[in-house]
């Protein structure tokens, strides 16, 4: 009788021990994914950070190509006015 009575508390005693294992395993894995879900977001935040740069790097290009084409402009003006100035002095 004594025996049947031991076991059962061993049995219990393990029971317990792997309830508790399970709760910690359970804990251990919110933990990892609460983790894992912070960093997605902080990954996220990252690649439209990256985007937005890439965004105002290529607007700051098509800037960089309209004021080329100004400048382009302005010169071949002032080579216009050159020539016009000059024709003018021999008059």
């Amino acid at each position: 009788g004594a025996r049947c009575g031991r076991s059962n508390m061993a049995a219990g005693g393990a029971a317990d021990a792997q309830a508790r294992f399970g709760h910690s395993v359970k804990g251990l894995l919110t933990e990892k994914v609460t983790s894992c879900g912070t960093d997605v977001i902080a990954l996220t935040k990252q690649v439209l950070k990256g985007s937005r740069s890439a965004e105002l790097l290529g607007q700051a290009a098509r800037n960089m190509v309209m004021q080329e084409d100004a400048i382009l402009h302005s010169e071949d003006s002032l080579r216009k006015m050159a020539i016009i100035t000059t024709h003018l002095q021999y008059q």
